[in-house]
């Protein structure tokens, strides 16, 4: 009998038939300078080269969401987000900059010093952005999973060549994960969108995710899983050691590799089965795994004990 959901699980197979992505998941234990030539070999895997970047002016996107020097595993390490920086300046772009415009603290300043990012700014001379505060610009809304007609964004993304999500590698409260996806919601302006981005969390948070990923068409995503988030995340929650690097051009490919390696099938997260075969793939075999393999560096991110989160894992 032909039932809801099986014609459902029909939809989403078939969805992906023209979508193909290269994912690479990379291995280490630490933060430290032997990054630079992890992230330097997964970019070049990916076809991302020299020729790529030459020239062209690089927005790096890291998770900056609550200042708290002693919970490193909160935010973007700043020994992560200097190993990128160090990649794309050793392959001549005319310029990296780093932007957050963070949900919670409006307070910039005390956010970079309290994530430690502050002082690898101001030794390695990288510019930083503050998107809460930069003049906006309208763009139509391409998917319209939402309501909201036009989005308003930061003029930094429109003069950036070469847009990276760099997020952290942790479950999320409400979304289930968050990812390089999710990570997007700090390009939305907080003079517009409302401290921690209400207008968003109203609009839908999944529905969100999905609007602003494809509206702002981030060319590369970078994740920082080598200490990540269990539990009550994307703040309550305890450290993960993961020793994963994973990345990608293809958002939702990334995220679902990443949700694989925390112990969740990307189809039971609802962002990312409504992306598929509209953003980007998350079937298994539509991936091009490079590096490590999944099998054997697979965890059990722990979820929280509550109703609404036993879904994410749960058939």
């Amino acid at each position: 009998m032909l039932t809801a959901a099986t014609l459902g699980n029909w939809f989403w197979n078939s969805s992906e038939q023209f979508w193909r992505s290269r994912v690479f998941v990379g291995k280490t234990k630490s933060y430290g300078p032997h990054l630079v030539e992890l992230v330097r070999r997964g970019l070049e895997e990916l076809g991302v080269s020299h020729n790529t970047i030459r020239g062209k002016s690089v927005l790096l996107k890291p998770n900056l969401v609550e200042p708290n020097v002693t919970k490193p595993h909160i935010n973007t390490h700043p020994a992560f987000v200097r190993a990128v920086v160090e990649v794309f300046r050793r392959w001549d772009a005319s310029e990296v900059i780093v932007a957050e415009g963070q949900g919670h603290c409006r307070d910039s300043s005390f956010v970079l010093e309290q994530s430690g990012l502050e002082k690898v700014l101001d030794d390695d001379r990288i510019s930083f952005v503050d998107l809460n505060y930069d003049d906006v610009f309208t763009a139509d809304n391409r998917t319209r999973f939402t309501k909201l007609s036009k989005l308003y964004l930061p003029q930094a993304l429109r003069r950036a060549d070469f847009i990276v999500s760099l997020p952290k590698m942790k479950t999320h409260h409400w979304a289930g994960v968050t990812l390089s996806m999710k990570n997007l919601f700090g390009v939305m302006p907080g003079v517009c969108y409302g401290w921690p981005k209400n207008v968003l969390h109203h609009a839908g948070i999944g529905q969100s995710i999905l609007d602003i990923t494809a509206t702002v068409r981030p060319h590369l995503a970078i994740v920082d899983g080598i200490v990540g988030m269990e539990g009550d995340g994307p703040i309550m929650g305890t450290p993960k050691p993961a020793h994963l690097v994973v990345m990608g051009t293809n958002l939702p490919a990334v995220d679902a590799t990443c949700a694989r390696l925390m112990g969740f099938r990307p189809e039971q997260l609802d962002f990312l089965r409504n992306a598929s075969g509209i953003l980007g793939p998350i079937q298994e075999r539509h991936i091009e795994q490079r590096g490590e393999p999944i099998a054997g560096n697979a965890l059990h991110f722990a979820i929280p004990d509550k109703p609404h989160f036993r879904q994410f894992r749960d058939a």
